[in-house]
């Protein structure tokens, strides 16, 4: 489509979520060359940015460091080139965590119960506060990378250790048990929530991408009236941030029917086991129509 010009995929990069963002920017390619854009692929750890220049927009499949905390938002605002998603702010905020709960708490938005952790910690007193299990993430990583399930008591000392290596900012965070789902967005529309059933533990990195036996339930089992105030929050959830364009925002449900959200995405993966593609598809929208609207978002933003 000759209105979007020449576009970069951004795709790989240099986070560990480089693999699947990849398999991203591949997915997005194909849908846009099947739409007749003039679409290349775009690896920023294998070429310099300078070399963008002459591109009219770019779509970003980058995940994690680098690609969706708002460095390359950054430099593609000072470049001058249109670009998918949300901008610096957001995309920074979004990537963190432990400020992404913060912001929340303040809008009155809930999420778990935290703490952050750090070598100092009197870990026993977490886990007392808490309560056990409770989970261990780097707050600025993504993909489940670094996440473990403290079950035991003395194990968050371990679990810690674990996340330290991809992040010096740590957070543990009180388990909520009755279901996990996910909440895609697309503009100013909130898609159909989706359940994740994980044949595993949990949604850790080999359910998301490696096994075939995680199950995603979209309708996810909720009532008209608690998927329709759910899915309004999750865009209030996301607009806090600043989100804009597209993105998916996740949140646990625990026993009693109450929500917690629990992070914002604000680059999604766009593999074949991908949330996003899913709700979308669940709306009536196809996988090369979503592109394809989420990259008209830049003529307009």
């Amino acid at each position: 489509m000759s209105k979007f010009g020449k576009v970069a995929v951004l795709m790989g990069g240099k986070s560990a979520e480089r693999a699947v963002s990849l398999k991203s920017g591949d997915a997005v390619m194909a849908a846009l060359i099947r739409s007749g854009v003039d679409a290349h692929a775009f690896d920023p750890a294998e070429h310099p940015l300078h070399d963008l220049e002459g591109y009219d927009r770019t779509f970003i499949a980058l995940h994690g460091h680098f690609g969706e905390d708002g460095t390359i938002q950054g430099a593609l605002e000072l470049l001058g080139i249109p670009y998918t998603g949300s901008g610096v702010m957001a995309s920074a905020i979004g990537m963190d965590k432990w400020r992404t709960k913060l912001l929340w708490q303040a809008a009155g938005i809930p999420t778990p119960a935290f703490e952050l952790v750090t070598p100092d910690s009197d870990f026993a007193a977490i886990e007392a506060h808490l309560g056990l299990p409770l989970f261990v993430k780097p707050a600025c990583e993504g993909s489940s990378i670094g996440i473990s399930k403290v079950k035991q008591a003395g194990g968050l000392s371990a679990a810690y250790r674990e996340a330290a290596q991809y992040d010096s900012l740590v957070l543990a965070e009180r388990f909520v048990g009755a279901g996990e789902f996910t909440v895609g967005i697309l503009g100013n529309t909130a898609l159909p929530i989706i359940r994740i059933v994980p044949a595993n533990e949990f949604y850790d990195y080999e359910a998301k991408y490696l096994r075939d036996d995680t199950r995603y339930l979209c309708p996810a089992g909720l009532n008209a009236a608690q998927e329709s105030s759910i899915r309004t929050q999750a865009l209030q959830a996301f607009r806090v941030l600043g989100g804009r364009g597209w993105g998916r925002v996740d949140f646990l449900m625990d026993e009693t029917g109450q929500h917690y959200f629990i992070e914002a995405n604000t680059s999604p993966g766009m593999t074949d086991h991908s949330l996003v593609p899913m709700g979308a598809r669940a709306a009536g929208i196809s996988f090369d129509q979503l592109v394809l609207q989420i990259l008209e978002m830049t003529c307009v933003e």
